[in-house]
């Protein structure tokens, strides 16, 4: 996990449900190759499709909303899109995310589709490379790096059994 993310912008509004992310007519596969298939499909149809490896979302207020269901971040994650920065997040969607080592962000970015956009996690900014504008947002402390590094909370926990420090 890189601690300065750079990716290009997909824009979306406020209260972006889990249903949008990942319809519940496709969470009868374990497929992750399936459920990146159809991610976004609710809000974007094209998402899935054009989505990049890398590519950020930029949204509003309340995204992850609606049910508590794992795969929402999980089929983002495996789509490639490399973060999220929203002015808020559903607080169960905001843990699924950490807990699988998906960095989701907090604040109001002004951004539109195609933006190329920089977060530094460690430094505590976000910056639009498109427009030249800077945006502060919650530094990620050490502990959270290293569980975004470690590529989620399970991970971290074996690896720091593993060394000792658990």
């Amino acid at each position: 996990m890189e601690e300065v993310i750079r990716g290009r912008v997909w824009r979306f509004g406020d209260n972006i449900d889990t249903d949008m992310i990942i319809p519940g007519r496709y969470l009868r596969t374990f497929s992750l190759d399936e459920l990146a298939s159809h991610v976004m499909e609710g809000a974007r149809p094209e998402f899935a499709s054009e989505v990049k490896r890398g590519d950020i979302i930029v949204a509003g207020r309340n995204f992850g909303c609606g049910s508590s269901r794992e795969q929402a971040p999980v089929a983002l994650k495996h789509a490639g899109v490399a973060a999220i920065i929203a002015e808020s997040f559903a607080r169960i969607f905001y843990r699924n995310a950490i807990n699988i080592g998906f960095p989701v962000i907090m604040a109001r970015v002004d951004a539109v589709d195609g933006d190329e956009i920089s977060v530094d996690l460690k430094g505590g900014f976000i910056e639009n490379l498109t427009s030249g504008k800077r945006y502060e947002m919650k530094p990620f402390n050490d502990y959270m790096l290293s569980i975004l590094e470690d590529g989620g909370l399970v991970n971290h926990y074996i690896r720091t059994l593993k060394e000792g420090s658990g």
